[in-house]
């Protein structure tokens, strides 16, 4: 059985990491769906957060990463899932999930799992990684090893 694990990860953090390993009991395959919108702009390019996801789970034959900039659901349809896996920090990520979750059955019949993140981890989000980075912070403790900081380096001043 097939799941997908989808999100923007600019960047992938020790939060996400958390619930791909929780759920890879679950799972056969969980296949890390990197969502790009042309129309939004991202801190790392789609490029790097492939190759630096990829790099994490290189020897985890259960999961793979790829890119999509369609419908999730086309997505999952395509990767061949029937489970769509979500983590929820708080009741305001519980509320937007649920509202995605409903349309997404609606629309494909795909069901939405969602793990709550660990207690530990639920203040950590990709926007928070973003911001420390841009003010030159130190964020190797947010992000899982071996998670190459070299590779999401998007300015020349050192992390």
């Amino acid at each position: 059985m097939t799941a997908i694990f989808t999100g923007s990860f600019d960047p992938y953090t020790i939060g996400h990491h958390d619930i791909v390993r929780r759920a890879l009991p679950l799972f056969d395959h969980i296949v890390i769906g990197i969502g790009v919108n042309e129309r939004k702009q991202y801190m790392f390019s789609k490029e790097q957060r492939l190759k630096a996801i990829g790099e994490v789970y290189a020897h985890e034959p259960k999961v793979s990463v790829e890119t999509y900039s369609d419908l999730t659901v086309d997505f999952a349809r395509r990767a061949g899932a029937h489970y769509i896996i979500k983590g929820v920090r708080s009741v305001k990520d519980f509320e937007y999930e649920r509202e995605q979750a409903d349309i997404n059955r609606q629309l494909s019949g795909v069901e939405t799992l969602l793990l709550f993140a660990s207690p530990e981890l639920a203040s950590i989000s990709s926007s928070l990684v973003r911001e420390l980075i841009h003010f030159g912070k130190d964020v190797s403790h947010y992000l899982p090893l071996p998670l190459p900081l070299s590779s999401l380096t998007s300015h020349p001043s050192p992390l």
